[in-house]
């Protein structure tokens, strides 16, 4: 038997037979599936129920994207799943766009189409670019499957060729994966971050997806910078063309919250453990804004290489997690199991930060019995290898 054509088998899922099936295994096991894969074998088409199936697996895991009521009506490919942009990012961004001013947008490299849909839903039409045939038919069958063809032409080509002189802004997300995995050299992109500047360069307003470990001088001078993250996890960088050359932000989601710099304070001053002591968002971290969240909390660093923030005072913030510290300790595993026990402390949070000591290591050789709860900081302070044990900080009244 040959082998089934990729675009043939996804026009077959877009049949009625093929909707049918896919409703019809919204909620499948997985464990089940040799077992379901047989019982639909006997009324449908092998190939048709290996697409089915294969289906319903890629939306059981895009509903931590897209949600499920979006997850369960759309398609995808296994790469879409992976490389495209969570729905809370995606929107975030077009509604950027949109307080812009920007009234229509050429989204390159759009694999399946996460980002055109937000697009569409902040009422901006959109060109959806991508050169791979399968990849452009799941973009436009999700812009069918969730009511907005009207806003989103799909193109299959070559996003170097794309004239984007009619649209107010380019967005490109290059790929950042290959054959053998993650790509982390932006020039290895596809197409390379060289390029995508260049595009952006020519078009009112563009936002480039990068990756968020990307280097902060390899931001262009005439680039705002933008890190964002969604509930903690920082998720990409993004570079902005026609707003604000030089600033760098760092976006909390789902929350809104965010940090913005022209000019980037120096750093706090390193100072003695206070009673509380702050562990900035990822985003904060990787704009180099931690002094910005500091200043705020009166704060200072506890080591001058380490990103936690220590202060007297309980104060509210969106950008960083605070924690009442009861102990400072030298690294030194007997005096912890000793705290732990008499502390009769049977949970426990191992974070770590500056430190090679692995938290799985520090769980399994302490004993932990007992009601309460505590949690453990390996880090340094002033350059000493040190653990801090407390808990998470409770507002007064709390």
């Amino acid at each position: 038997m040959g082998r089934v054509n990729p675009l043939d088998a996804f026009s077959a899922l877009l049949s009625d037979e093929g909707r049918a099936l896919l409703a019809g295994l919204r909620d499948h096991d997985p464990a089940q599936e040799l077992a379901t894969a047989t019982r639909l074998r006997r009324e449908h088409p092998a190939e048709l129920v290996s697409a089915a199936l294969g289906q319903a697996r890629l939306r059981q895991r895009a509903v931590a994207k897209f949600g499920a009521e979006d997850a369960y009506r759309m398609f995808f490919t296994p790469n879409g799943v992976e490389q495209s942009t969570r729905r809370t990012v995606a929107v975030h961004r077009a509604a950027r766009l949109a307080e812009l001013g920007v009234r229509s947008v050429a989204d390159l490299c759009c694999g399946i189409g996460g980002d055109a849909l937000a697009y569409a839903r902040a009422g901006i039409p959109v060109l959806a670019v991508d050169r791979d045939p399968l990849t452009a038919e799941v973009a436009r069958a999700n812009a069918e499957a969730l009511g907005l063809a009207d806003l989103i032409e799909v193109r299959c080509a070559d996003v170097t060729e794309i004239d984007t002189t009619p649209y107010d802004a380019v967005f490109v997300d290059p790929a950042r994966r290959g054959g053998r995995g993650r790509i982390f050299d932006p020039e290895a992109y596809s197409p390379p971050l060289s390029w995508a500047i260049e595009a952006a360069r020519k078009a009112p307003h563009a936002a480039l997806k990068v990756a968020p470990g990307i280097p902060h001088e390899a931001v262009p001078e005439d680039a705002a910078a933008e890190w964002i993250s969604d509930g903690g996890d920082v998720k990409e960088a993004v570079l902005w063309f026609g707003t604000a050359p030089g600033s760098v932000r760092a976006t909390l989601l789902p929350s809104g919250a965010h940090l913005e710099t022209a000019a980037p304070l120096p750093d706090p001053p390193v100072r003695p453990v206070g009673r509380y002591l702050y562990e900035p968002d990822g985003a904060v971290i990787r704009a180099h804004l931690v002094a910005e969240a500091a200043a705020g909390l009166d704060g200072g660093l506890i080591d001058e290489t380490i990103a936690y923030i220590t202060a007297d005072e309980l104060r509210p913030t969106p950008y960083a997690t605070a924690y009442e510290i009861t102990d400072e300790l030298p690294f030194n595993l007997k005096k912890l199991k000793a705290l732990l026990r008499e502390r009769e402390i049977g949970v426990l949070t191992v974070k770590k930060r500056g430190s090679a000591v692995e938290p799985e290591e520090i769980r399994r050789k302490v004993k932990l019995r007992g009601p309460n709860a505590a949690t453990v900081l390996l880090t340094r302070v002033a350059g000493a290898p040190t653990m801090l044990v407390g808990q998470p900080a409770k507002p007064a009244g709390g």
